[in-house]
């Protein structure tokens, strides 16, 4: 297996590449408009070609790069089943392996960050690798405040699909704003601080209704525009406009 992991500093995604080294075939999970270029360009590094982008969920920080990949490349746009767009090409469901080569990824049905939530599991040949969304972060987890985000459904989404890996199953996170790349399940269950140490369902729903958080500066029109599978809406403000401007462009 071939993975590489990526990141876009102005959201603080992590984009996933894993690729088949029997096939040559390769997923981008969660993959970001801004970075497109730079993810073509590892591909060629590699020798792969693209036949799947999956989103975790509908972001609220970042437009996808889904659509513009597909275009550019003809790869196939995997979205969960439970809310798929009409322009996506495939859709992933809970406990049904999804295949590309010789790799099988193992969808995790996680709402609560979002209703339509995935996270997704695969065994590398030595321990299990987890790409957990947003819905698990290192010593955090996603927001509970928007699209359809409910606190106790998240809670019971991380004990019930995430907490019950093998604690030294690898926890690859959609986002980190800390500079950290990876932690493990065990290490979430002794020191997040947020779902650590037993806490309660009480407990951490308090704790995600006292968060008051920001709103999300893109989430106008990056929801609307990942519905569409990455397309750049009209309301996108000049200051974000670049990368819509440049695929446009062709």
């Amino acid at each position: 297996m071939i993975f590489r992991q990526l990141f876009e500093r102005d959201s603080s995604t992590y984009t996933y590449l894993i690729g088949c080294s029997e096939t040559g075939e390769a997923v981008l999970i969660d993959p970001v408009i801004d970075t497109v270029e730079r993810d073509l360009e590892v591909l060629h590094q590699l020798g792969l070609k693209l036949a799947y982008t999956i989103d975790t969920h509908f972001h609220a920080d970042h437009l996808t790069g889904a659509r513009v990949l597909r275009n550019r490349t003809g790869c196939k746009v995997v979205f969960p089943e439970v809310e798929k767009p009409e322009c996506a090409d495939i859709g992933i469901r809970d406990g049904v392996p999804f295949q590309f080569g010789s790799i099988s990824l193992d969808p995790l049905f996680t709402p609560g960050h979002t209703s339509h939530h995935f996270a997704y599991k695969v065994d590398n040949g030595t321990q299990d690798m987890l790409f957990s969304g947003d819905a698990l972060l290192i010593e955090a987890c996603g927001r509970t405040d928007f699209q359809s985000g409910d606190a106790a459904t998240l809670y019971r989404s991380i004990h019930e699909k995430l907490f019950s890996l093998p604690d030294d199953t690898l926890v690859y996170p959609a986002h980190d704003y800390e500079g950290r790349h990876i932690s493990t399940i065990a290490q979430e269950k002794a020191r997040n601080p947020r779902l650590g140490d037993n806490k309660s369902e009480a407990e951490f729903v308090a704790i995600m209704n006292g968060l008051d958080l920001p709103y999300p500066r893109k989430i106008d029109f990056a929801v609307p525009g990942n519905e569409l599978c990455g397309e750049c809406p009209p309301n996108v403000p000049e200051k974000y406009r670049g990368p819509c401007k440049l695929h446009e462009q062709g």
